[in-house]
C-alpha cells in the first residue's frame, strides 16, 4: 500500500498523519520529560518521524513492503535522509541511525520529498 507521511514537532511536542487513498491517521503527543523544552525544532521533527513511523508500523498501518513517501518541509532534513549531506548532531544522526533501520528491516520502499511549510498536514496538529 502506498502512503503519505507529513510529521512535525516543536519544544513540547511532536506530530504526524499519515495518509492512503481511503483513511487518515492523525497523532500528536507531548515530548517525554528528557526531551521537553531541551531539543531543538530539527531534533523534535526526527523524533516525530522516528515515533510515528514506529507507530504506525505497531498499529499495522504500514506494514512490511509497503510503500511511503515521507513530506519533509526541512531542507537540512531531506539532505540528510535523502543521502546526500551529513549531519553532526549527535542526536539526529542516532534517529537517522534508528529510522534507516527500521526502513530496512521492514523492507519499506520510501521515497523523500521536499514540500513548503504550509503544505505540512501534522503542523496544524502543533497549535491544537
Amino acid at each position: 500500500m502506498d502512503h503519505l507521511y507529513f510529521c512535525d514537532g516543536n519544544e513540547k511536542m511532536i506530530s504526524w498523519v499519515i495518509q492512503d487513498n481511503e483513511t487518515k491517521f492523525e497523532q500528536i503527543r507531548d515530548h517525554v520529560e528528557i526531551y521537553l523544552d531541551k531539543i531543538s525544532k530539527e531534533q523534535s521533527k526526527y523524533i516525530a518521524l522516528h515515533v510515528g513511523i514506529f507507530w504506525a508500523i505497531g498499529s499495522f498501518i504500514i506494514k512490511n513492503g509497503d510503500a511511503i513517501k515521507i513530506m519533509l518541509d526541512l531542507k537540512s532534513m531531506y539532505e540528510h535522509l535523502a543521502g546526500k549531506k551529513q549531519n553532526h548532531d549527535h542526536f539526529i544522526e542516532s534517529r537517522i541511525n534508528f529510522i534507516k533501520q527500521i526502513i530496512e528491516q521492514r523492507n519499506l520502499h520510501v521515497q523523500f520529498e521536499i514540500i513548503e511549510p504550509s503544505q505540512n498536514i501534522a503542523t496544524k496538529l502543533l497549535s491544537s
